[in-house]
């Protein structure tokens, strides 16, 4: 549910004015909308509510972005996670989350799932779901010498025996900060956050940053790749695109750089649009970036 205004209000302050409208949303739910919009095959596994919002709908929301939602779990009393997001002139924003179902989607309700979990190319997870469910699907993958990507958002702190079962962290600059103590600020406190993170045990780490791009550690050889100029209106998801676009390129056999190049392009394009997953480029969108 966003509104966007002039300015994001002070502790106390009401902002009287802007405009309101609400679309679907979620990290995952943002990030494998991305992945099949430009031409990813997906499936999304997750727990929603039985509400109005979101929860009786999702199905044929992702069944019409071609979404294998097969394992779309439904908690019978809590509602879908709900994300009110103020959006400035700036394109900056603030979000609150309230979790509902998603706090409840533990390593349990992953039985049947397993499977399809086991004959994946990539898993691709975030923190709106219990770490304890994300710690153990980033164990069972990599057990299988399955890529796991991590987008460690919203931010927290994370163990070292979760990074070990990491090929690819993504946090973005605050994000980075709290997982290794060091503020990131430039590419220098970047590379140093990044090689913190990869003495952890993660194998590649791309921290994005804005508008100054994103830097990537991969094989210990540090390699900056610019973000594009664009006129940003919403800054929302920005980063799940660029998840969701990550593994897309990985699956059709880029190298890291070239992966991390493509999700720059269409994050750049997802700032330009309002909204969280309505943001989310096709992919003859991205191709026509040159």
């Amino acid at each position: 549910m966003v509104i966007k205004t002039d300015y994001l209000p002070a502790p106390g302050e009401t902002v009287l004015g802007g405009t309101f409208f609400m679309n679907p949303g979620g990290k995952g739910a943002n990030q494998a909308v991305a992945a099949a919009r430009l031409n990813g095959n997906v499936t999304f596994i997750c727990k929603t509510g039985n509400d109005s919002f979101f929860g009786q709908k999702a199905a044929a929301i992702f069944g019409k972005e071609g979404i294998n939602s097969n394992y779309l779990l439904s908690h019978p009393d809590l509602p879908s996670a709900v994300a009110l997001i103020t959006v400035d002139k700036n394109a900056e924003n603030c979000i609150v989350v309230a979790p509902g179902a998603n706090a409840t989607f533990l390593p349990g309700d992953l039985v049947n799932a397993i499977p399809v979990i086991e004959e994946a190319t990539v898993v691709l997870m975030q923190l709106e779901i219990p770490v304890t469910t994300v710690e153990y699907v980033a164990g069972l993958a990599s057990a299988k010498n399955i890529k796991v990507v991590l987008n460690p958002a919203p931010a927290m702190g994370l163990s070292d025996n979760l990074l070990k079962n990491i090929s690819i962290l993504t946090p973005n600059e605050t994000e980075a900060g709290i997982l290794t103590g060091i503020k990131v600020s430039d590419m220098i406190s970047a590379e140093k956050a990044a090689r913190a993170l990869h003495n952890k045990g993660v194998k590649t780490v791309i921290i994005t940053l804005g508008s100054m791009g994103a830097l990537v550690l991969h094989e210990n050889i540090i390699t900056h790749i610019p973000a594009m100029k664009v006129a940003a209106t919403d800054t929302t998801a920005a980063g799940d695109v660029f998840s969701g676009a990550l593994v897309v390129a990985i699956t059709e056999g880029r190298n890291m750089v070239e992966a991390t190049e493509f999700a720059c392009k269409a994050a750049s394009l997802s700032v330009t649009k309002l909204g969280a997953q309505a943001s989310a480029p096709y992919r003859h969108e991205v191709d026509a970036l040159r």
